[in-house]
């Protein structure tokens, strides 16, 4: 069954399959669009916001019956809010702006904690799904595009990965990068018809594999939870299968 609906809005199906749509009385963001909403990996029902507004707005579920109430965590970026997560150890809210930086808002104590500062533009930001610690920032830089991240080894950069762009077209936040469920591998498409796979073991710049599946450029690839399998999407409108050896 497929949902679908607008953002700041109340999806509710009932047993006749009829859907209908309640808009919120609260307002995320005060102009502009919103370009990232993720839940959080914690007990507690809430999700986050990240707006061309600047701000990171935290949505909580005060009732228990749907009731999402926003709280502006901070306003911190001098840009739009690319992508936004939380830790799953921690609760911790991690932002990643076009203005090429990264924060992290500690909430129990109602303060940034964590900030770095990149050489280029903010696009996503993804935590692994195995260490807790590390995450993933995917940024414009060419031949750096992707960069690891330990939250413990603030704010050095461990790693990053990229390629060489063969397009002359600019990176595009539509093209985002995926875990392996096994934490061990990152793939991400390109603006050019090709797959990127990098092993985070290794301190190798370059990928560890590349896929040419598709006519055009592939906007993600990700992995099956089990299996060494890569489905993939891109502006050819093909889905792509691929069995990684």
């Amino acid at each position: 069954m497929l949902l679908s609906g607008l953002l700041d809005c109340e999806v509710d199906v009932d047993s006749k399959q009829n859907m209908r749509v309640k808009f919120l009385a609260e307002k995320s963001h005060v102009k502009g669009i919103i370009n990232n909403i993720v839940f959080m990996p914690w007990e507690e029902d809430c999700f986050v916001t990240g707006g061309s507004d600047h701000a990171v707005v935290l949505w909580t579920d005060t009732d228990g019956e749907h009731s999402w109430k926003p709280k502006e965590l901070h306003t911190r970026h001098s840009s739009a809010v690319m992508g936004v997560a939380g830790l799953q150890h921690k609760k911790v809210v991690m932002s990643a702006g076009a203005y090429k930086r990264i924060f992290g808002f500690d909430l129990p104590a109602q303060r940034v904690d964590y900030k770095h500062q990149l050489e280029s533009k903010c696009t996503s930001i993804l935590p692994s799904p195995r260490d807790l610690n590390l995450f993933m920032v995917q940024t414009g830089t060419l031949e750096k595009q992707l960069h690891l991240f330990d939250f413990r080894s603030r704010p050095a950069e461990i790693h990053s990965f990229g390629w060489k762009q063969e397009s002359s077209g600019s990176h595009s936040a539509l093209i985002n990068q995926a875990w392996s469920p096994d934490g061990l591998y990152i793939s991400s498409g390109s603006v050019d018809p090709v797959i990127h796979i990098f092993d985070i073991r290794y301190n190798s710049h370059k990928p560890s594999q590349s896929i040419r599946p598709h006519q055009k450029r592939v906007f993600k690839a990700v992995w099956h939870h089990a299996l060494p399998l890569l489905i993939s999407i891109s502006s050819d409108l093909n889905i792509g299968f691929h069995k990684i050896v």
